[in-house]
């Protein structure tokens, strides 16, 4: 899944920026054993940023550049000039985009999927940066690419203001992408992310090294066991069998929760991933793994990029 990410040579570092706090990490290590080794986060007021995939995300320029200076100081990396970024969920869309059939000319490709695309995200693809990678075609054989947006105002309003403050910022990428790179580097067999938001989750459903599934939920905390449920018996529906990693980021969802929606859904229960079932050290951190998961999900792509570069 993460092939088209890992080509290039992307720093050890990662900026995971919320609504309410930026987090900055870098690590040390080998691709199956990695451990944080510079950290720190901070919280953001109200008003400062908002997640949101049509309009102004940055509100309060000034604020938050003192934030991320903070919180880059507190970390020991004020002098860390590559970056790869993490965006707040709401601030970009995944989706799996359907083709019911592949034209043969090149123009006539591309004004099929912008329309699909068009009719996944809300907005016009002119409107749009997208990242998208062919994946296994569907029970119909329909063609499938696993497709990220972000509207290019967003975009330029963070890439302006890291330029401004002599940051580059190489890859940018959504938050639910950044933290499923943890189940491409250890996960074997089917696996599910599941990243908790105020306002609901981001389902991504992967199997083998694919995505299969991708759900956004709006739904309330008490709500969030039986929307999980629903997911989880979907899969086990349409693919028949039973999830045997399930990586659960964010404070909104109760651990106990998904335990307990996977256990009515498979008839037994399934353990939730932590940070040691993925390869990450957090010892000396003072860290949890929800608030480093994205940032650092970002970090461990370098050590990827290392890995097939030996390979090679």
């Amino acid at each position: 899944m993460f092939e088209f990410l890992t080509s290039p040579s992307y720093p050890n570092a990662g900026l995971g920026i919320e609504e309410r706090s930026i987090t900055a990490a870098t690590l040390e290590g080998n691709r199956s054993s990695l451990r944080v080794r510079q950290c720190s986060t901070n919280g953001l007021a109200p008003g400062i940023v908002a997640g949101d995939f049509f309009g102004r995300n940055i509100l309060d320029e000034s604020a938050f550049v003192r934030c991320l200076e903070d919180t880059l100081a507190a970390a020991g990396l004020l002098n860390q000039k590559r970056w790869s970024v993490s965006l707040p969920g709401s601030s970009a869309r995944t989706a799996i985009v359907t083709l019911e059939a592949e034209p043969s000319a090149k123009g006539e490709w591309q004004e099929i999927f912008d329309w699909k695309a068009e009719q996944a995200f809300g907005l016009a693809a002119s409107e749009l940066r997208m990242s998208r990678k062919k994946i296994s075609n569907d029970a119909e054989g329909r063609s499938r690419y696993f497709t990220t947006a972000i509207r290019l105002s967003v975009i330029d309003e963070y890439e302006t203001l890291f330029e401004r403050s002599g940051w580059r910022a190489g890859l940018i990428l959504p938050r639910v992408v950044s933290e499923a790179a943890w189940l491409y580097h250890g996960a074997a067999g089917d696996a599910l992310l599941l990243s908790a938001q105020p306002g609901g989750f981001s389902g991504l459903l992967l199997r083998g090294d694919e995505p299969a599934v991708v759900r956004s939920v709006t739904c309330t905390p008490a709500e969030a066991g039986n929307e999980i449920y629903r997911l989880l018996m979907f899969y086990h529906d349409r693919y028949g069998g039973i999830l045997e990693n399930i990586l659960l980021v964010g404070e909104e969802i109760d651990r106990t929760d998904v335990v307990s929606a996977a256990a009515e859904a498979f008839g037994r229960e399934i353990d939730v991933m932590d940070a040691a079932d993925v390869g990450l050290d957090l010892s000396g951190t003072g860290l949890a793994f929800d608030v480093l998961a994205a940032p650092a999900g970002l970090a461990s792509l370098h050590f990827g990029t290392q890995a097939a570069r030996v390979a090679g």
